[in-house]
């Protein structure tokens, strides 16, 4: 089997070719048939490439090559682009087209780790997050710790996990009582430090253990627990904070996927994400 970009090749009429395993994290439609598509593979990082003919009706890629999908694709070299000649679905993850919301998240996991990712930058420990985070969010009822578990997990994986033992201002050991989360110190603020930092995000002790729960290998208990509005509310708050201090400004993709949500809970699906502040 032919490896991964940039290591074993073959030519072919001289073409290069390499063969990689991919999650489809973005499409863009190019001129009246084609498509770019943003890839996030193991081994090669994230690759734009084109799918040439894929809008036409017999083409033989479309359905290998749908959002959020992990594929199998065979690519050619290109001068400024790769191009997809061959495409096997290997997991189409159908849970998620089942309700708008769950696609919806899916979108946003998938912002997130283009945001988080430069083209060609091998992160195999977050493709393997995806990967892990898509098959849950297709059959879970309730999305939430999916997603707080990516966003935590994220930030762990591009150094910047979260202090929640002890107070990043002073060094002194949390205990319960008056608490904030302080993105411009990377961690929850002992209750003498409160007030001293900008967009502090106030937090009671149980969002507290929730979000050292996130870091635990037990962290799908926090999916069976009641957690009410506003408890989401704090530990989304943190989560959501802490990203938009590393990776940019993710409100927009975060206020689309709640919208689904809110609206699939009004047919009877689970509670908004999002939460409420308390």
């Amino acid at each position: 089997m032919i490896g991964e970009r940039g290591m074993a090749e073959t030519t072919n009429h001289r073409i290069r070719l390499y063969r990689t395993e991919a999650i489809v994290l973005r499409r863009r439609d190019l001129g009246e048939a084609d498509r770019i598509l943003t890839l996030f593979t193991p081994k090669a990082g994230k690759l734009r490439v084109i799918a040439k003919g894929i809008r036409r009706p017999q083409s033989r890629l479309a359905g290998h090559l749908d959002l959020f999908v992990r594929t199998q694709v065979l690519l050619a070299r290109g001068r400024e682009l790769d191009i997809v000649t061959q495409a096997q679905l290997v997991e189409p993850f159908t849970g998620l087209r089942r309700e708008p919301w769950r696609a919806g998240w899916a979108g946003y996991l998938a912002d997130l780790t283009d945001r988080a990712t430069v083209d060609e930058d091998p992160q195999p420990a977050l493709y393997d997050l995806l990967l892990e985070c898509l098959r849950l969010l297709a059959e879970l009822p309730d999305p939430f710790a999916v997603v707080r578990r990516f966003e935590m997990r994220l930030l762990v994986l591009l150094g910047y996990q979260p202090e929640l033992v002890v107070c990043p201002h002073c060094g002194k050991q949390l205990t319960p009582g008056r608490l904030a989360f302080a993105p411009d110190h990377g961690g929850i603020l002992c209750g003498e430090c409160v007030g001293h930092s900008a967009g502090e995000v106030p937090l009671s002790v149980g969002a507290v253990k929730a979000l050292r729960l996130l870091l635990a290998d037990h962290w799908q208990e926090l999916a069976r627990r009641p957690l009410s509005l506003a408890l989401r509310g704090q530990i989304t708050s943190a989560l959501q904070a802490a990203l938009q201090a590393h990776i940019g400004d993710i409100a927009a993709s975060a206020a689309v996927a709640t919208l689904l949500q809110e609206e699939g809970h009004d047919d009877g699906h689970p509670p908004s994400l999002a939460g409420t502040s308390s």
